[in-house]
């Protein structure tokens, strides 16, 4: 068997900033190397960290993890897979915008293709940055990505609606100052209606916007992309629905002494995938 070509760094992160260009991508997120690789397997052509589902692996509470670890687990992530990864990189684990450009400068040397920064201040009093404090720190990410050498996607993301603070319009004025700060892809997410995505999609025009689905939604991919959406991603909701059908079993146990809840194992289809650690080699 000849030897497998597997991309490096640059080569993702071109191919994350192509995936941007046209159309309309699903980037779904795993916690781990193992889901990692699996969605891979699925064919997906990038996928994005979930700092809710990597801290609740770790038994802590979203947002909980530390920076040293998350940067630990992106560049797990990225050297597990062939394709770009994208970090969810929470509030850039700082305040003042010179610490988010340090942390930032890390991020990129983990290999990730991307990483989005967020608005809210994990403060119950004021959950978001005013605007001129987010705009600075966006600005500070996009000079620590420039100084690196630019091919990195900077996602500006505006948590209004996540945190119960200011509507619609709130959202679009965020995002619009993002984009003019050097945001790449612009993400709010909590967007819920047609009628908002759309909002959103038009008001930063013509930089891509990525669409959350965290929940049951009746809208397809094919659905999204009509509505203008460059990108779509899950969150939480993958390890969400692992850990919901773990807890039931484990609770079925506990409470019932019944093992019914239990499905086939996965074994026969993971451990030929994972066999090797090389999904890379098995797709073509």
């Amino acid at each position: 068997m000849p030897p497998t070509h597997h991309p490096t760094i640059s080569d993702k992160r071109r191919n994350f900033q192509q995936l941007h260009a046209a159309g309309c991508f699903a980037i779904p997120n795993p916690w781990d190397v193992g889901s990692a690789r699996y969605l891979q397997s699925l064919g997906f052509q990038a996928l994005a960290s979930t700092s809710a589902g990597f801290a609740w692996s770790k038994g802590l509470a979203d947002n909980g993890v530390s920076r040293d670890a998350v940067l630990g687990h992106l560049r797990e992530l990225v050297e597990a897979v062939d394709v770009p990864i994208n970090a969810d990189f929470e509030g850039g684990f700082a305040a003042d915008p010179q610490g988010v450009a340090d942390n930032v400068r890390l991020a990129i040397e983990t290999g990730v293709a991307g990483l989005s920064i967020e608005d809210s201040t994990g403060d119950a009093a004021a959950p978001l940055y005013s605007l001129d404090a987010a705009v600075a720190r966006l600005r500070a990410a996009r000079k620590a990505i420039d100084a690196a050498g630019g091919d990195v996607v900077l996602v500006g993301r505006a948590e209004c609606l996540l945190v119960g603070q200011g509507d619609i319009d709130e959202v679009v004025a965020r995002l619009k100052a993002y984009a003019q700060a050097g945001a790449d892809c612009l993400y709010a997410p909590g967007l819920r209606s047609r009628e908002q995505i759309v909002a959103v999609v038009r008001a930063v025009a013509p930089k891509p916007v990525n669409l959350l689905v965290g929940w049951a939604s009746d809208m397809t991919l094919a659905d999204i992309a009509a509505l203008g959406v460059r990108r779509v991603s899950v969150g939480g909701a993958l390890a969400g629905a692992a850990w919901h059908a773990f807890m039931d079993a484990a609770r079925q146990i506990a409470t019932e002494g019944r093992f019914d809840a239990f499905v086939a194992s996965p074994g026969r289809e993971l451990n030929p995938l994972f066999r090797g650690g090389d999904v890379a080699s098995r797709r073509g």
